[in-house]
C-alpha cells in the first residue's frame, strides 16, 4: 500500500463556541496524545497568516530513534520494513462555524429561550421528532431533554408566582411571590441549567432548523462563502483529500460539498477523496420534511464515484444515529451507501478516564476528535495526518501505522 506523502484536510467542526484558533489548539493537543500513544514524530505548524478558513500544516514521520532498531532486526532477518523513513505532510483547513454560533447566542436569555422553543415546535411539526424516535430513540431523548427541563423550570416559576393565590392570601402577596419566582429562575435554574449547556443546545436546534429549511439569508450566504473557500483549498495538489466533519458540522459539510457538486459535477475527478462523518448529525436536519435540498445534496455526495464515505458511529454516544444508514434514510436507498464504522470510546481511553467522562454525553460526543490514551481502531489524528490512506479505517483488519 502506497503511503500518503501529501494530504489536504477540510475539517468541518461541531457546534461549539470555538473559533478556528481554538480548534487548531485542540487539534495540536490531541495530535500530541496520538503521537505519544503510537510512537511517531509530529510537528504542528502555526496558523497561516490571512488564511480563511484557518489553515496550518501538520508533519508526521517515523520516530527514527525508536523504530531504527526494529528496522535493523527486520533487515537482518531478510524482511522489509515496508515503509522506511516515512513522512506525511497534511494541510488542515478548520472550517468552523463560530460566527453562526456567536450570532445565535448573542440575544438576551428570554429571546434565546423563545427561539429555542420555536425551533422545537418547528421540528415537531415537520416530523423531525418522529423520525428521531423511529431511527434513534436516544437521539430523540437528547432532543427533548433541554426543552422538558426548561418547561419544568417555567412551570415551577409560575407556581411560585401564584403561590399566594393557592394559599388564599391577599393578591397583594404577589408583590413578594413574583420577585421570588423571578429570582428562582434567574439565580437558581439558569446556573443549574448551564451544567447541561441548555441555552447552547437551544441554539443548536435553531441552527438545525436553519440548515434544514434553508430559509435564512445569513446562513445561506455563509454557506456560499464557505463553498468558495473550500473550492480554493481543493486546488492544491495532494495524494489524498480528507473531508472530515463532526456532529452538526456534517450537515454544514453536506451543504458545502453539495453546492460544489451541483456547480461542478467533475470537481473531484482524478482525486482520492474520503468523506468522514464523525458522530454525524446530518439526520438531525435531514429528517425535517422541508430539508429537501439537504437530502438532495446527501444523494449527490453518495453518488459521486470519487468520494468514499465513512460514517463513524459509537454505541455509547447518544448524540448520533447509531447503525442508521444516513444515505438510505435521506431518501437514496438506490445510491452507494456510506461505510459504517462502529467504534467504542472505552477502547480509546484508560478505564479511569472513561469512568470519569462516561456520564457526560457531550464530552463522550467530542471524543471522536480528541486524542486517545491507548492504541485503538480509530484515531482522528491518524485519519487526518497519518501515513496510511484514510480509507484504511473502513476495515478493522488494516494497520493504522506502517510497519
Amino acid at each position: 500500500m502506497k503511503l500518503i506523502e501529501k494530504r489536504v484536510v477540510l475539517h468541518f467542526t461541531g457546534f461549539e463556541p470555538l473559533d478556528g484558533v481554538a480548534h487548531r489548539a485542540r487539534y495540536e493537543r490531541s495530535a500530541r496524545q496520538s503521537a505519544a500513544v503510537w510512537g511517531y514524530s509530529l510537528e504542528t505548524g502555526a496558523p497561516e497568516a490571512g488564511s480563511d478558513p484557518l489553515s496550518f500544516v501538520v508533519t508526521t514521520g517515523e520516530r527514527v530513534a525508536e523504530v531504527a532498531p526494529v528496522a535493523a532486526d527486520k533487515a537482518a532477518a531478510g524482511e522489509g520494513t515496508g515503509s522506511p523513513g516515512w513522512q506525511t505532510k497534511s494541510r488542515i483547513h478548520m472550517v468552523d462555524h463560530d460566527t453562526l454560533v456567536s450570532r445565535l447566542r448573542s440575544g438576551n436569555t428570554l429571546s434565546q429561550i423563545m427561539a429555542g422553543f420555536r425551533s422545537c415546535a418547528e421540528i415537531m411539526l415537520e416530523g423531525g421528532m418522529r423520525g428521531y424516535f423511529r431511527h434513534a430513540w436516544r437521539f430523540g431523548l437528547f432532543f427533548l431533554f433541554p426543552f422538558l427541563l426548561t418547561a419544568l423550570a417555567i412551570a415551577l416559576t409560575a407556581q411560585i408566582a401564584i403561590m399566594p393565590y393557592g394559599l388564599a392570601f391577599s393578591p397583594w402577596h404577589m408583590l413578594w411571590s413574583g420577585p421570588l419566582a423571578l429570582c428562582f429562575f434567574i439565580f437558581a435554574f439558569l446556573p443549574f441549567s448551564e451544567r447541561f449547556h441548555t441555552l447552547h443546545l437551544f441554539a443548536d436546534w435553531v441552527m438545525a432548523v436553519a440548515l434544514g429549511r434553508m430559509d435564512r439569508t445569513d446562513f445561506n450566504d455563509w454557506l456560499e462563502d464557505r463553498a468558495a473557500a473550500v473550492r480554493k483549498a481543493l486546488d492544491e495538489e495532494a495524494d489524498e483529500y480528507v473531508i472530515s466533519s463532526h456532529s452538526m458540522g456534517s450537515s454544514v459539510a453536506a451543504h458545502v460539498i453539495g453546492i460544489l457538486l451541483e456547480r461542478e459535477p467533475e470537481i473531484f475527478q482524478g482525486k482520492r477523496v474520503v468523506f468522514a462523518t464523525l458522530g454525524s448529525a446530518i439526520l438531525q436536519c435531514a429528517l425535517m420534511s422541508s430539508a429537501t435540498l439537504l437530502r438532495a445534496r446527501v444523494g449527490l455526495i453518495a453518488r459521486c464515484p470519487e468520494i468514499s464515505w465513512l460514517d463513524v458511529q459509537c454505541l455509547t454516544d447518544s448524540i448520533n444515529f447509531y447503525k442508521v444508514p444516513v444515505v438510505a434514510v435521506s431518501g437514496h436507498a438506490d445510491a452507494p451507501q456510506a461505510k459504517v464504522i462502529l467504534i467504542r470510546v472505552k477502547q480509546m481511553l484508560t478505564r479511569e478516564h472513561y469512568r470519569k467522562i462516561r456520564k457526560d454525553q457531550l464530552r463522550v460526543h467530542r471524543q471522536y476528535v480528541l486524542g486517545p490514551d491507548l492504541q485503538a481502531p480509530f484515531d482522528f489524528t491518524l485519519l487526518t495526518s497519518g501515513p496510511m490512506p484514510a480509507s484504511v479505517f473502513a476495515s478493522s483488519d488494516e494497520k493504522r501505522m506502517p510497519g
